[in-house]
């Protein structure tokens, strides 16, 4: 936390006899202003838990020197503090994605962890922040790991639970787990070794049933001092949750932190434009019965349909035939009666004439 102090609000104050509650930290000015930085556990800074919110408290305070026997200097003292929430709540969609949880607790101070989805497994090249949504396929390998940060030197991460759920709030009634209790609940899931502040692993990807395309994966996390041997990190996996030793008694650990990574968004195969066109071409053509090509048919089909095609071209022949004949014979018969009947009609003039 940084302070600054202006100077024209002190007057008469002498800057080179002030300092922090530990003496070791300087501070700074320029010529507006008096300035010190410290972080939560350095420089006789001091916490205070206020019910739902933590206290970091530190001072200014004038000084003299030890060889001093009378002083003309005003005393000084300025308090300044900063004060958190212990809760937070953020909620969001694509954007969800951070690097940074930070929390602090008064035997622990300020730490942090850091969950990231890596492309193998080294577990060294983590998909950057811009490719949130990150695409993934069913049964395609999902590398992810939780690292903790924190200012003491010696401290062991602990995943007591992880969990799936379709969106990104992690009461959702639907959820699948993938760690319960300290133990491996998905058979796909594998850790992978690592130091005691990193918890690496990987699963098999999969979806919920029903409309759902994302998946977010929501981790209780714990920080435990690695010398308890009555921390929640040395019991490690619980079948029975009701063996669970009750936090404080004996045991320096932390609470139960939650982490949340995602979403994983899973795609399909791509469906060639080709295959989709093909598709739209058989359902075309099959509404109608296509014609068959006899070239293109097997041999005993090709014969059958020849055999078919020459005794339908013989009949067409021998019916045209007929009908020409029959055409024939009608045209003789006509013209017959109509001589015949020329004749006749020439010999009853000729009669008619001689009885005149």
């Amino acid at each position: 936390m940084v302070v600054a102090v202006e100077k024209a609000s002190m007057p008469g104050i002498d800057e080179t006899f002030l300092q922090l509650r530990d003496p070791s930290c300087s501070l700074t000015s320029n010529t507006t202003h008096i300035m010190g930085s410290m972080s939560f556990s350095t420089c006789g800074t001091r916490v205070e838990d206020k019910g739902d919110f933590i206290v970091f408290k530190n001072e200014i305070n004038s000084f003299e020197l030890p060889t001093e026997v009378i002083t003309r200097r005003k005393k000084v003292r300025i308090d300044f503090s900063c004060l958190f929430p212990k809760t937070i709540s953020i909620s969001s969609y694509y954007d969800l994605h951070s690097s940074d949880y930070i929390f602090t607790e008064s035997s622990f101070g300020s730490f942090g962890y850091s969950f990231e989805i890596f492309r193998d497994g080294n577990f060294t090249n983590k998909v950057r922040a811009s490719a949130y949504p990150v695409e993934v396929k069913l049964l395609e390998t999902v590398f992810m790991g939780i690292q903790a940060q924190s200012e003491l030197p010696s401290v062991k991460l602990f995943v007591e639970s992880c969990k799936a759920t379709p969106d990104d709030n992690p009461g959702n009634t639907l959820s699948y787990d993938l760690i319960r209790n300290g133990c491996l609940e998905d058979e796909t899931l594998k850790i992978h070794p690592s130091n005691d502040s990193s918890f690496n692993f990987e699963v098999q990807a999969f979806k919920f049933t029903g409309n759902y395309d994302q998946v977010y994966i929501t981790c209780s996390v714990i920080l435990c001092d690695p010398g308890s041997a009555f921390s929640r990190c040395a019991q490690g996996c619980l079948k029975d949750p009701s063996r669970r030793r009750r936090r404080g008694l004996g045991a320096r650990e932390t609470q139960g932190h939650y982490i949340t990574q995602g979403p994983l968004q899973f795609v399909s195969g791509a469906v060639p434009n080709a295959a989709v066109e093909d598709n739209e071409l058989v359902m075309t053509t099959s509404e109608t019965t296509p014609p068959v090509i006899p070239f293109l048919a097997p041999p005993e089909s090709r014969m059958t349909r020849i055999r078919e095609l020459l005794s339908t071209n013989i009949s067409t022949v021998v019916f045209a035939s007929a009908f020409l004949v029959s055409l024939v014979v009608m045209a003789v018969v006509v013209h017959h009666f109509v001589r015949k009947r020329k004749a006749e009609d020439q010999n009853s003039l000729l009669v008619a004439d001689w009885e005149n």
